[in-house]
């Protein structure tokens, strides 16, 4: 034993040597990462590249993505738990008609897609931002995509026409016809969604990039981007377009503009403080009660809040913050009432997080729980997702980040699902999955 303490004693210097080394190399990690000095710039564009290789090997088929030995999937892939659920479940009590799908493949690539209810392709389109949008000039410095997938199909519609218009999504607005050719593109930063009204116009949201600060906008550190409301008609045109930062300041909620601030004094913010992600206009064929003709509703997810204003006479009607966490794809049930996505991705349960939806009447200020994740039906989408109500009473909902989408019956039964699989036990981001009319087909069956 005192040998044991004599040889500790004379190779102590050596030891306190070596340690006060990794501390300081610790210290410097730290450092490094925090301040972004040097070699910050080189560590970062290493691991961009091995980022890239990876993506590539993938795409060539180098790369197993079933091999659980591999590092952590790229965020748009993800496990399913064994046994693996089957491609399709169809009960034949679902909701008769088409789906529209956008997702990623197993090659990294955009897809959308139109099937029929057992999975069977019925029209394709080719989403490939690089081929679609090869001279793109509208974008924000260093916002140009440098590999696939590059962006998302986020938000789609079908026109009358059998025409697809999508947002390459924060890059812009699309329509293709069936061929894929190019219709028209709007540079415009587009997002999220797009719906159509009865009137045959296209509602999406949009943000405005500003490189200097500006007056408008007192306390934004540039560079930074304003969110935006903008109509736009089916060849391309913009209607009309509204600020969602001025109708927050205009209506007398300020405030949640400087919710992310950078100091507790001067309430400085920067970055994506509002996250505008939904815009839908009330239906002309819904009877109107506390809503009407003219009322948009609309979703920030960054602040928690869903609020309604009316486009004639810019005021806020409805607004709420809080009862939602992260929360997408509000949509009006009636004149009274609207249901929300509720990605809820903060909030524990003894079977995990779960997604939930829930439905808010506006005359009552009272939110109840329509339909929510359990043990038996795991259903939690941390960002992403949709849901639809369809003519029976049926809901589909598209869980995205899980890479499936299922539809329920009014008493919460599974009537059918679908997986976008891309690999054993592997499924990609599945953005959206949308139930159109069946009769959409005539459009293709000749194409």
């Amino acid at each position: 034993m005192i040998k044991v303490v004599k040889a500790l004693k004379n190779r102590l210097p050596l030891i306190l040597f070596f340690a006060s080394i990794a501390f300081f190399i610790f210290g410097f990690g730290i450092a490094v990462g925090k301040k972004e000095i040097f070699p910050y710039s080189i560590i970062e564009r290493a691991s961009s590249g091995y980022g890239e290789l990876r993506n590539v090997m993938i795409r060539l088929g180098l790369e197993d993505l079933s091999d659980t030995s591999n590092e952590k999937l790229p965020w748009y892939y993800s496990r399913v738990d064994e046994p693996y659920p089957p491609p399709v479940r169809n009960t034949g009590q679902a909701y008769a008609g088409l789906n529209l799908v956008t997702g990623i493949t197993d090659k990294q690539e955009l897809f959308a897609t139109i099937m029929d209810m057992n999975g069977q392709e019925v029209q394709s389109w080719k989403v490939d931002w690089f081929t679609v949008w090869p001279d793109a000039n509208h974008l924000p410095e260093n916002w140009y995509p440098q590999s696939k997938p590059g962006t998302t199909v986020h938000g789609a519609v079908i026109l009358e026409n059998g025409d697809l218009v999508f947002n390459f999504d924060q890059l812009g607005l699309v329509r293709l016809d069936r061929n894929s050719n190019i219709v028209w593109r709007l540079p415009y930063l587009t997002h999220h969604s797009v719906e159509l009204d009865e009137k045959g116009n296209l509602w999406v949201p949009g943000k405005k990039y500003h490189a200097e600060s500006d007056d408008r906008f007192p306390n934004r550190v540039a560079p930074f981007f304003e969110q935006t409301i903008v109509e736009v008609s089916q060849d391309g045109q913009i209607i009309e377009e509204w600020s969602v930062d001025e109708l927050l300041r205009e209506n007398g909620y300020e405030g949640l503009l400087y919710l992310s601030s950078l100091q507790n004094i001067s309430a400085l913010v920067d970055g994506d403080t509002l996250h505008l992600n939904d815009v839908e206009p009330f239906p002309e064929t819904m009877a109107p009660g506390f809503f009407e003709q003219g009322d948009l509703l609309v979703s920030l997810r960054n602040v928690n809040t869903v609020f309604i204003f009316n486009r004639y006479t810019q005021k806020i009607k409805f607004i709420n913050t809080g009862w939602f966490v992260h929360q997408h794809d509000p949509d009006f049930v009636d004149g009274n009432s609207f249901s929300v996505f509720d990605n809820n991705n903060i909030a524990p349960e003894e079977h995990g997080n779960q997604s939930r939806i829930v439905i808010v009447s506006a005359p009552e200020r009272t939110m109840r729980v329509f339909y929510q994740g359990s043990p038996e039906n795991h259903f939690f989408s941390d960002h992403y997702g949709k849901h639809q109500w369809l003519p029976n009473g049926n809901l589909l909902i598209t869980d995205s980040r899980e890479g499936r989408a299922f539809e329920i019956n009014p008493g919460g039964e599974v009537v059918w699902e679908y997986y976008n699989y891309v690999d054993e036990g592997i499924v990609g981001l599945l953005v959206e999955v949308q139930r159109i009319p069946l009769d959409t087909a005539r459009f293709y069956n000749n194409g």
